[in-house]
């Protein structure tokens, strides 16, 4: 079963998004913060770490930079969420090793499809 970290400080983001991986049939792991999804991360080795820009701690930009530099984790996928969806800031993301970079607010089914061809 394939593993998928949910990173975002928000409740009201975290819990659809855990409701809608777990129907897909896929492990969730949830990180309040960056801190906590590098630490879960670099512990658990999801598949796919599903994670939002801005939070406490580290921002997304952050954690993924810290993941692509370290080696058991630099393989992991990882799709940014955010409301933060200017050009520079997805190109920022996607420089930074971003998988795939989603705007707030998404459609679930478009974003499943996403995790499932990332997944795949």
């Amino acid at each position: 079963m394939k593993t998928v970290l949910l990173a975002d400080a928000e409740a009201n983001s975290v819990i659809p998004l855990e409701f809608l991986m777990k129907r897909e049939g896929w492990r969730v792991l949830v990180a309040r913060d960056g801190i906590e999804a590098l630490d879960t991360a670099r512990r658990e080795h999801p598949d796919l770490l599903l994670m939002d820009v801005v939070m406490p701690g580290r921002s997304g930009f952050e954690v993924l930079q810290a993941l692509r530099a370290d080696e058991a984790c630099a393989t992991t996928k990882c799709l940014l969420l955010s409301a933060r969806c200017g050009e520079t800031d997805v190109a920022q993301g996607l420089g930074l090793g971003a998988d795939a970079y989603v705007a707030k607010p998404f459609s679930t089914r478009e974003l499943a499809e996403r995790v499932r061809q990332l997944l795949s």
